[in-house]
């Protein structure tokens, strides 16, 4: 076994900045990417999510900036954009969250970006694909949440439209823009050729959600109406129990027919609704009410209990701190806890994808503001007299 990652070697330059775009560079940097981080001279934004224990360093940015270097370029200035064009030349992938017109503006859309680079993989990841009328319109993780559907998916439960209590878009849409740079490399991998990419996160998070939903709208003309019926249903939420909640999901027959004969219920694993799948999802809503009605009479730890001897998938419903706490995932080493040189012992979330020849891995800890300023533009071939002008220039800044 090797301690180098599946990608060590490839260089990532990343203008991205709150929680999309670092959450794909960190993955690839798990992976053992080489991250070069560029940042404006005020920082990423999340470096003010508190709590921190020093400015610059909030744990937002804790969270999504590891294994990276970070260079501070004031991309305003000529002498920056040069910095930022030696840059690309040497990179891998180009990865940036800017619309296409302040991108192409800033002098690195993809035809001139790769004009330096034929080899090099663009990957632009913004709110819509650019072709479309929406195209032009800034987004962000509430905003996708409100036009793909999801926040109105909520009404069925809360009575009315709610954002999902996480920065989902964010991380799905990371996660694809992860995916897609690593296909892409694959292909230079076999071809040579660079390209580019766009992940737009309207169009990734509707290909997320509707799989499912698709449903009479499947065929042309369609057969019925959006929505799966089944995820719909009033009492698809955890159940409550005698002293907390349990979250509980019988899917084939046999399972059914155990949950109702655990339940009290038994005359229920002969029945229709229960033995044949397309009447069980017709009914599905009716069968969620029954074990509704039948959950109050044990504690959680009396039903996870039985459930696990008969197994049905079943667990407790947990809070955050419960999860943070979950023996499990201690025992299987997720949290990582590390010294930082500066901001002292920080717990990380692992890696969650297991590799047997080539790890994913915390290399590095998350970087002060500009703090591989002057180690970045040496590798990119300015000599001390040259680093020396553009920091009296201010074209960058960071750590000497």
């Amino acid at each position: 076994m090797t301690t180098k990652g599946p990608l060590d070697g490839v260089r990532v330059v990343d203008l991205t900045a709150v929680f999309l775009g670092p959450l794909a560079s960190q993955t690839l940097g798990d992976l053992g990417a080489d991250i070069v981080k560029v940042e404006t001279p005020d920082g990423d934004i999340t470096r003010t999510i508190a709590p921190a224990r020093h400015a610059g360093m909030g744990a937002g940015f804790l969270a999504v900036n590891r294994n990276k270097r970070s260079i501070v370029l004031d991309l305003k200035q000529a002498a920056a954009r040069d910095v930022l064009g030696r840059l690309v030349a040497g990179a891998d992938v180009l990865l940036h969250s800017m619309r296409h017109p302040a991108m192409d503006r800033l002098g690195f859309g993809p035809d001139v970006a790769r004009a330096l680079n034929p080899r090099l993989i663009h990957c632009a990841a913004y709110g819509f694909r650019r072709d479309g009328p929406h195209g032009w319109r800034p987004a962000y993780d509430d905003v996708i949440q409100a036009a793909s559907g999801l926040a109105a998916l909520q009404a069925s439960f809360a009575g009315e439209p709610r954002y999902v209590p996480s920065s989902m878009v964010d991380k799905l849409v990371g996660l694809t823009v992860a995916s897609a740079i690593n296909a892409a490399l694959f292909h230079r991998e076999r071809t040579g050729e660079g390209q580019a990419l766009e992940v737009p996160m309207y169009e990734t998070m509707v290909a997320f959600l509707l799989p499912e939903h698709m449903a009479g709208r499947s065929f042309a003309p369609p057969e019925g109406q959006a929505g799966y019926g089944r995820v719909l249903a009033p009492y698809r939420r955890p159940y409550r129990t005698r002293d907390g909640h349990i979250g509980v999901l019988p899917y084939t027959a046999t399972q059914w027919a155990r949950l109702f004969t655990e339940i009290g219920r038994p005359e229920m694993a002969d029945d229709p609704r229960v033995t044949d799948g397309p009447t069980r999802s017709r009914h599905v809503a009716e069968l969620y009410a029954m074990v509704a009605d039948a959950m109050p009479a044990r504690t959680t730890a009396e039903w996870h209990a039985a459930f696990d001897a008969a197994d049905i998938p079943a667990m407790p419903v947990q809070d955050l701190d419960a999860v943070l706490d979950c023996p499990h995932l201690a025992a299987t080493g997720f949290f990582e806890r590390h010294a930082h040189e500066s901001e002292g012992d920080l717990v990380f979330l692992g890696h969650p994808v297991r590799y047997e020849r080539t790890p994913a891995a915390i290399r590095r800890m998350p970087p002060r503001l500009g703090q591989h300023t002057a180690e970045i533009l040496a590798e990119a071939g300015y000599d001390a007299a040259a680093v020396d002008a553009l920091f009296a220039a201010r074209a960058v800044a960071g750590e000497r």
